[in-house]
């Protein structure tokens, strides 16, 4: 998780009278996960962060899911996703892919989100074009494009974009966050981690504002409901520890690399229940004279293997309908790799320029209706010369 931060105004120990300036307390609030047996926050608000005076259900439709029937490998293009001009980060996402675990989406935001607070488990942005500004209890992050934002569960926060922003977009049912084998017994980065401390940004001040009966939007276990509290929940005049919202960008991983193909658990990011998510890179490529440096024929048995495509030329897939933006979807019980001719054709390079977010689900990913509007029905037969069986 990310390391020790402290942002603004704090008492000089935790559970004491921390007074503001008319005498009155602050409202100290401990945000934790795990049964407060894992990371946690002090966050000290102006207000009382439990004050509500009113809470509505909202009725909320993302559309069906179905199942991968007939197995097959697809693709899609997110650029023919259509959003309004008004599309807002939060209420207009399009929810392409998803499982018990994990939903999967895209939104093309031009518009301020409502106030939103995901009390089912953290997300995971992924930057794909565009900057905007995530605001939070915790105060501001400013993101662009190849900034991985991580918010973690019950965190308030709204999007506002600067201009347009593309956001591929993780929920997850419980918690992200690095590969624990990245991480020591206190949590430090390792020397043998792809990133590290120094690649992390979090909130650096306070975020203040006032106001009174403001709306938000709270996704829970059983739905939506839209509260309305007493005073602005972005009061926090300051805050410590090791749960809060965090930026890394892509460019900041370091690819590991060696003489022959490495797979790819040597590219993982985060992981997250029953999933991981993985960073392909510009890197130097494979070293040894007969090295084949595209990837080999796979069958990830366990695995649904959903890749991003977000820069360069990705050198496995050339020549089978790929290109930036786009999603290919490789399900456990299809066995890929490379399309054909790509395998010779990578023998001798020596750099691939190819940038990459994969997302591997262990349960199968169902499909959205976003994704069946924007699917390539001629990817399946792209391995085979003969094309489909009519």
């Amino acid at each position: 998780m990310p390391y020790f931060r402290r942002v603004g105004e704090l008492p000089h120990k935790r559970h004491t009278a921390f007074r503001k300036p008319d005498g009155g307390l602050y409202a100290e609030e401990l945000m934790g996960v795990e049964g407060f047996s894992a990371d946690s926050a002090l966050l000290y608000h102006r207000g009382l962060p439990t004050a509500i005076v009113d809470a509505v259900a909202v009725e909320e439709d993302r559309g069906s899911l179905t199942p991968n029937h007939p197995l097959k490998p697809r693709a899609y293009q997110t650029r023919d996703l259509k959003f309004g001009g008004e599309a807002d980060a939060v209420t207009d996402r399009r929810r392409l892919f998803g499982n018990s675990d994990v939903t999967i989406g895209f939104v093309t935001a031009t518009a301020p989100s409502p106030l939103y607070r995901n009390a089912a488990g953290d997300e995971l942005f992924y930057v794909h074009g565009g900057s905007a500004t995530f605001e939070t209890i915790y105060g501001r992050l400013e993101v662009g494009d190849g900034d991985y934002v991580v918010i973690p569960t019950s965190c308030t926060y709204r999007v506002v974009p600067h201009g347009e922003v593309n956001l591929f977009t993780l929920e997850a049912r419980g918690h992200i966050g690095p590969p624990k084998r990245y991480l020591s017994a206190k949590g430090q980065f390792l020397e043998h981690s792809p990133y590290c401390e120094r690649d992390i940004r979090g909130p650096s001040e306070p975020l203040l504002e006032d106001g009174e009966d403001v709306e938000v939007l709270v996704r829970h276990r059983a739905g939506l409901t839209r509260y309305t509290y007493a005073t602005h929940p972005f009061d926090v005049v300051g805050w410590d520890g090791c749960l809060y919202p965090w930026v890394f960008n892509i460019d900041d991983f370091e690819p590991i690399t060696g003489r022959v193909h490495q797979p790819p658990p040597v590219h993982q990011t985060f992981e997250g229940p029953n999933f991981v998510v993985c960073s392909f890179c510009p890197r130097k490529v494979d070293y040894h004279e007969d090295s084949i440096p595209v990837p080999y024929n796979h069958a990830n048995v366990d695995s649904d293997e959903l890749m991003f495509y977000v820069r360069g030329n990705y050198e496995a897939r050339k020549g089978s309908g790929i290109g930036i933006g786009s999603l290919s979807l490789h399900p456990s019980g299809f066995t890929h790799g490379p399309q054909p001719g790509a395998a010779e054709a990578s023998i001798g390079a020596e750099f691939f320029d190819e940038t990459a977010v994969m997302v591997d689900t262990f349960a199968p990913l169902e499909l959205g209706e976003a994704a069946d509007a924007s699917e390539d029905p001629g990817y399946a037969w792209t391995w085979s010369r003969r094309g489909p069986k009519s």
